[in-house]
Order: C-alpha cells, then sequence, then structure tokens
C-alpha cells in the first residue's frame, strides 16, 4: 500500500511539472523579446539559485553529498540546467513556443534507447513501432514546415531545441540513480548552483567585454519581463526540477519522460492562445502521433504480456525524498 501511494504521488509530481514546463515556453519567449537569452538565463538562474537556498540558509535543510558521487552531479548539473535551458533559450530566439514543446515531445525517444543501454530497460515490438509512429510525427511537421518555408534562423532555432532535448534524455537517466541516493532539494541545490555560477559569469564577461553592464539590469525596470522571470525562476527552474527529481526517484526514467508530452500540447495550446502563433494542421496531427507513439513506447505490451504484466520497478533504497 505504502509503495502504491509513493508511485500514485511520483505520478501526480510528473503531471505538475508538465504543467508548469508547458506554460515555461511562453514565459521563455516572453523574456527573450527583452533581453538576450544569455541575460535571461543568468537571471532566471540567479533568482533560482536564491529560492533554493534559503531551505539551507534557514537550517530546513541539510546538504549531503557523497565525494565519489560529485562526478556524476557536476554531470548532471551540465545536462541540466546549463546544456538544456542554453540550447533552449537561443533555440527559442529562431522558433515558436508551439515549435519548441512539439521537439520536447521527442525526449522519451532518446530516453529509451539511453535508459536501455545503461539502465537495462528493454522494448518489445510495441514500443518499438511506437517509437517509429513518434519519430515519423516528428518528420511530418519539419516536411510540412519546409513546404512553407524553412528560414536558416528557423533551422538554426528547431536544431538547438533538438539538442536541448537530447540534454533532458541525457538528465533523466543519469538522474534515475542519483535520486534514489540524495534528496530532490539536494540534487536541484548543486544542479542550481553550477547553472548559476556559469550562466551569471558569462553575462557578465559578455557585458564586461562590451562595456554595457547597465544591460544587464535594465530588463528588470519592465513588469511583464519581472513577472515572467519570476515563473521561470522559482517554477519552472527551482519547483520543476525537484518535481521531475521526485518522480525520478519512484519510476524509471522512461516513465517519467512520457510526461514531457503533456507539456506539449500545453505548451501549443498558450502560443496558440496568448502568443497568436500560427497553429497549422499538421501541428496537430504531427503531435497526435508523437503522443501515441511515446505512450506506446512506454506502456505498450504485446497481447500475451497484458495478461499478465509485470512491471520491473527496482526497489527504493537510500534516503530519497
Amino acid at each position: 500500500m505504502k509503495r502504491k501511494h509513493s508511485h500514485t504521488a511520483a505520478y501526480l509530481a510528473a503531471m505538475l511539472y508538465a504543467v508548469i514546463i508547458g506554460f515555461s515556453f511562453l514565459f521563455v519567449k516572453i523574456t527573450v523579446t527583452m533581453a538576450s537569452p544569455l541575460d535571461v538565463l543568468a537571471h532566471r538562474f540567479t533568482i533560482g539559485w536564491m529560492a533554493v537556498a534559503l531551505p539551507f540558509l534557514f537550517g530546513w535543510a541539510r546538504l549531503r553529498m557523497n565525494w565519489h558521487d560529485m562526478l556524476g552531479l557536476l554531470l548532471l548539473g551540465l545536462l541540466s540546467p546549463v546544456m538544456f535551458f542554453a540550447f533552449q533559450g537561443f533555440g527559442l530566439m529562431g522558433a515558436s513556443s508551439s515549435e519548441a514543446g512539439i521537439i520536447m515531445a521527442t525526449v522519451p525517444l532518446f530516453t529509451a534507447p539511453i535508459a536501455a543501454f545503461f539502465l537495462k530497460e528493454v522494448t518489445n515490438l510495441v514500443q518499438k513501432l511506437s517509437i517509429l509512429l513518434s519519430v515519423s510525427g516528428v518528420v511530418l511537421i519539419f516536411l510540412m514546415k519546409g513546404e512553407a518555408g524553412l528560414t536558416m534562423d528557423n533551422i538554426a532555432g528547431l536544431g538547438l531545441l533538438l539538442l536541448s532535448a537530447l540534454s533532458m534524455a541525457g538528465y533523466n537517466v543519469l538522474a534515475r540513480p542519483l535520486a534514489r541516493k540524495y534528496s530532490p532539494l539536494e540534487i536541484s541545490f548543486v544542479t542550481l548552483t553550477m547553472g548559476c555560477i556559469l550562466f551569471v559569469v558569462a553575462a557578465l564577461l559578455k557585458h564586461g567585454s562590451a562595456a554595457t553592464l547597465t544591460e544587464l539590469v535594465t530588463p528588470f525596470s519592465n513588469p511583464k519581463y519581472l513577472l515572467s522571470l519570476l515563473y521561470l525562476g522559482i517554477l519552472s527552474t527551482v519547483f520543476s526540477n525537484i518535481l521531475s527529481t521526485f518522480a525520478l526517484s519512484r519510476l524509471e526514467a522512461s516513465k517519467v519522460s512520457v510526461f514531457n508530452n503533456l507539456s506539449t500540447l500545453i505548451s501549443i495550446l498558450a502560443g496558440a492562445l496568448i502568443l497568436h502563433e500560427a497553429l497549422t494542421f499538421s501541428h496537430i496531427i504531427g503531435t497526435a502521433m508523437i503522443i501515441v507513439g511515446v505512450l506506446g513506447t512506454n506502456f505498450g505490451r504485446l497481447p500475451w504480456q497484458r495478461r499478465s504484466p509485470r512491471m520491473r520497478i527496482p526497489v527504493d533504497k537510500g534516503s530519497g525524498a
């Protein structure tokens, strides 16, 4: 019973994570129109680091780190937030928030083979066909976009977003064993500290060399920018990180990654309704193919397996969360 409740909480955390990430594309798109992606990342992770450091500062949480795991934690921080958010921020300069959500739907496609290699997760025939369906959905969107005329900026933006998805897939797999040894708050503190230091230093070097340090703080005078940044820094950076790490401490990486596709639907709706971005029929069909394919990849079983399904979920050990 306790294990069932633990898994239910993990699924709820994954769903809430998907909702927060779904709206984050909208707020990222708003902020990068008022400041450079690097400045947005520096601001975002400064606010995020301050928020995640408070529990440790006031003694509400304790940081426990095993130095043998430090290399893995540093690599985890490199994948996300550094690579994931950097590629995402620059990618959104040449692509819409709807396209960003669709690209993020490919995260489970990359997670599955990586998890199979490192975590020994296997896929059956139904799951392999589902992967092909998801890939076909992505190809459909790209081809239809090509017929409408792709610009070099758009191609570059989509490519960067694809690298962002690859980074998140790697994070999902690497975070799985670490999330079973450390709490979500501890992992978030280490990874966000790494992101904050790198992005702030990079922004300072950029503006210092150009003698434009005042431009680093100018965007804060815009209330729309500030509100968007608070959402990105606290909810989309800190809270979503804690939620995903919590889910990964109790569920397989491939199962958690599928919830990225819920954020796809939310980001498309947000982009169409709020930013008035174009929503074409190919977006709808392609997204449906991706989601159905990813669901089949993660939950599909052969007919004889449905009678007595055996979900091989490792037993949680360590502190967890």
